[in-house]
């Protein structure tokens, strides 16, 4: 029964991107085209490749294809998903102005339109010649029809294409530093001011390679951070693909050092490979874990898709011995586990994992799996911070959810 539920879900979703690719078609290409011109042939041709290309670049990885063929198929292909939601966004919005602007169309014909007068009849003689017919003045405008399908369409691909445009251009930027304070009831006041650059979901892949993570080495080390914590979802592949792409790690500065906790996407991509080489940069992999430092208890969580191979979160071996009596920062890639979290105790737990969404509207979605998607709340004693990450998933693009490295200070109430 399992197997035949994936078969439906995949099923439908084909059959959800098959309509929608119909409908862009339409309304870019058979509504402002003429049969048999040059662009309907172009635009009928791009509606056949370029989803070809998205499916590709979804299954090279996966399919175990060469990385310079994965390479070659991520940026067109996972480019058009995002500018497939964002030119089908803005023509659904166009569906509403539509009628409006043909419907002011024709009031402005009426109301420009000339009295009609009756002509006056001039005699003709029998004998005059009928008089030839004429060229016509001028040629024919095109349709009202038409100049709505043009103008909508064309507005709607500046809108869509713009939009991920610049939200392209944000992840390539790379992420912005933001601050946040963070009060821990049991932080001792020398550890007052202590500061915590939290980096997640770099994503290190076909698209974002070495130039990504030297920007976010940058600006972790201009925030001379007192600790590092990488909370997961660092690559998407194989060390023997990526390790190159990830070397500048070894660049991480900071007093006490810097910690690494699995994410999702590292059991999809040889997670024990991948913590022996986070190793060697330097980095200190928490594999439910903890260390004593700057006054606190910092602890580390495996990811829950570590679960399918016997290595998912223990918290009891993290946290089961700890002495109570001193505060615990826990990393932990999902902000789901922030029950278990409470439960033993956690004062603060740094998650990444959403993206904060990534591409609006999929906040709404986020929000539907994750108790926060982005930034800070309390559950209980426990407050959980989260990140929307340095990097981004599948299309290099962020809309409405900026990416961000943040540096947690935390504040001693002692102080």
């Amino acid at each position: 029964m399992r197997v035949v539920g994936a078969v439906l879900a995949v099923l439908a979703v084909l059959a959800l991107l098959v309509a929608v690719h119909r409908y862009v078609w339409r309304r870019f290409v058979g509504d402002t085209t003429a049969q048999g011109s040059p662009w309907r042939r172009v635009g009928t041709v791009a509606a056949y490749v370029l989803p070809l290309l998205s499916v590709g670049a979804l299954a090279a990885g996966p399919a175990g294809a060469p990385f310079p063929v994965q390479r070659a198929l991520a940026w067109p292909g996972y480019l058009w998903l995002a500018a497939l939601l964002y030119l089908t966004l803005a023509l659904l919005v166009g569906e509403a102005v539509r009628p409006l602007l043909r419907r002011w169309l024709a009031r402005r014909a009426v109301a420009g339109a000339a009295p009609v007068r009756e002509p006056v009849p001039v005699p003709v003689p029998a004998s005059a010649p009928e008089a030839a017919p004429g060229p016509e003045a001028t040629a024919p405008s095109p349709s009202r029809r038409l100049f709505v399908a043009r103008a909508v369409g064309g507005a709607a691909a500046v809108a869509g294409l713009g939009t991920v445009g610049y939200g392209t251009y944000g992840v390539l930027r790379g992420p912005r530093v933001k601050r946040v304070t963070v009060p821990l009831a049991r932080l001792p006041r020398a550890a007052h001011g202590f500061r915590i650059a939290v980096v997640s979901d770099i994503h290190l892949g076909p698209i974002l390679g070495r130039s990504h993570t030297q920007r976010i080495v940058d600006a972790v080390n201009r925030t001379q951070p007192d600790l590092i914590a990488v909370v997961g979802d660092l690559v998407d592949g194989s060390v023997a693909d990526l390790g190159p792409a990830a070397e500048p790690l070894a660049g991480l500065r900071a007093r006490h050092g810097a910690f690494f906790v699995t994410g999702n996407h590292e059991y999809y991509s040889g997670a024990a490979q991948w913590v022996d080489h986070v190793r060697e940069l330097g980095l200190h992999p928490l594999e439910n874990a903890r260390v004593e430092t700057g006054g606190f208890d910092l602890a580390g969580v495996n990811d829950i898709a570590g679960e399918s191979e016997g290595q998912g979160p223990d918290f009891a071996r993290a946290l089961g011995d700890r002495n109570p009596a001193r505060a615990v920062v826990l990393m932990a890639h999902q902000p789901v586990v922030i029950d278990e979290a409470v439960e033993h105790g956690v004062d603060l737990q740094l998650s990444g994992h959403t993206h904060g969404g990534q591409l609006w509207p999929g906040n709404y979605v986020a929000e539907l799996s994750n108790p926060t998607v982005a930034g800070l709340e309390r559950y209980g004693d426990t407050q959980l911070y989260v990140t929307r990450g340095a990097g981004a998933w599948g299309p290099p693009v962020r809309v409405g959810a900026p990416s961000d490295i943040t540096v947690v200070e935390l504040a001693s109430r002692q102080a």
